[in-house]
């Protein structure tokens, strides 16, 4: 009967009511959207990379190691010899690997060479593979498959020529003219570091890193072609002939880093001390898993940032409930004393107030609740597209149970402030109100 009475009441005041349920889902449904993507984003960022067992560089810390091999930040400390390289992809144990090579990029944008297993096996969110949206897989020495964003911020479209430069700066003056590649493919959008990833051969690495003017007579172009081959070995390039790698039938190259897929998940561990003891030369193995929520860690401080803020949000929409309940007092007055007149308890007064306010922060949370599934289910694939957000749509979760259920109370609690004013009102007081 009380919260009948609530609803009826609020229904008079439906405006006020309805700017109240408002605020109150609205920050029910940042709080719940922004706790949702955390957790999602949490899982997209461990699921960057997916389905490889090992990431092997050179001797490093296993965050740089992981900073340039998967997300392109960073340079290598030094490159992995191809010896090395065959020796280790060649263990019974090891069921596939893909050799990565950087150094060098188009337009601001990391160019990596690799091999046409990069395609087959890299896996991303959850097991998901690359899918091309236009064009073929690399095929020929001098074909380029490009990253979705790459694709979309310099408007190519398969066919096209590009010409790659020397290093990772956003300009260079060394560009390698002599050796353009050829677009012959664009990636799906995967929300990862492909997207802003130029894909090249590693034999079309090292056409364009040999150098055909072995000698020259101008002393002027004999320098800048020194100076320009120590720099390419310092951004992580191993020095061939006179530039980067050597091109000759079975001759040496190197690679900056390999990704390593075992046929058991059980003997990571043994390979990796493997690889971090091996003789040939100082490498390191680390297990993307452990290392992805280790940056995790380092750089997940904004998500904590962001709960505060949303529920610094609630804090808001809740205090707003308690203004209008309380301004509404003053005019409620004459109401509550014609209720006491009729027999109403000080009581059933003070349960209309809680009912009122706990009828207005519950539908304020279902409300939130609805417009965030509808907001997921219009979104998801944006979000999946755009950010590499795969967010489930599914039952809340126990900690968001949890986090309506503390909305709730919070509401019911602030309700309490205006049903004692109203308790502590007598009758008399109230049938004294001119208006």
């Amino acid at each position: 009967m009380i919260l009948t009475l609530a609803i009826k009441s609020l229904r008079n005041r439906r405006f006020t009511a309805a700017l109240t349920m408002a605020s109150i889902a609205l920050a029910v449904l940042l709080l719940l959207g922004v706790e949702r993507i955390r957790s999602e984003a949490r899982e997209s960022f461990a699921s960057t990379i997916s389905g490889t067992d090992l990431i092997v560089g050179a001797r490093s810390s296993p965050v740089h190691l992981l900073l340039y091999s998967v997300f392109r930040i960073g340079n290598a400390t030094n490159n992995v010899s191809w010896d090395s390289y065959t020796a280790l992809a060649s263990r019974p144990d090891v069921a596939w690997t893909i050799p990565l090579s950087l150094g060098d990029s188009h337009r601001g944008f990391r160019v990596l060479g690799t091999t046409p297993d990069y395609f087959e096996h890299f896996r991303f969110a959850r097991g998901r593979a690359l899918e091309l949206a236009q064009g073929k897989r690399l095929e020929g020495e001098h074909d380029a498959v490009l990253g979705a964003e790459v694709a979309e911020a310099l408007g190519y479209t398969p066919g096209q020529s590009i010409v790659i430069a020397h290093g990772a700066g956003d300009i260079s003056f060394s560009l390698h003219k002599e050796h353009p590649f050829r677009v012959v493919g664009i990636l799906a959008r995967t929300g990862t570091p492909v997207d802003r990833t130029v894909h090249v051969t590693l034999e079309g690495m090292d056409a364009v890193h040999t150098e055909h003017n072995e000698t020259s007579a101008d002393p002027l172009a004999a320098a800048l072609r020194a100076s320009e081959v120590a720099e390419h070995n310092e951004a992580g390039h191993e020095a061939g002939d006179e530039h980067g790698h050597e091109h000759a039938t079975g001759s040496k190259r190197a690679i900056t880093a390999f990704l390593v897929g075992l046929k058991s998940r059980g003997a990571a561990l043994s390979v990796q001390r493997l690889v971090n003891e091996y003789p040939g030369e100082p490498l390191t193995a680390i297990l993307p898993g452990p290392t992805l929520q280790e940056v995790w860690d380092i750089v997940g401080a904004a998500e904590k940032t962001l709960l505060a803020v949303s529920a610094l949000v609630v804090v808001v929409g809740l205090a707003g409930m308690l203004v209008a309940l309380l301004t509404s007092l003053s005019e409620r007055r004459r109401e509550m004393a014609i209720l006491r007149s009729v027999g109403a308890r000080p009581m059933h007064v003070f349960g209309l107030i809680l009912g009122e306010a706990a009828f207005l922060t519950v539908s304020g949370i279902a409300v939130g609740v609805a417009a965030l599934y509808i907001g997921l289910l219009a979104g998801q694939h944006w979000l999946e597209s755009r950010l590499g957000l795969l967010i489930g749509v599914g039952w809340p979760s126990a900690h968001e149970l949890a986090l309506m259920t503390l909305v709730g109370a919070a509401g019911v609690l602030i309700g309490l402030i205006p049903a004692y004013r109203i308790y502590r009102y007598s009758l008399a007081d109230g049938m004294t109100i001119r208006v």
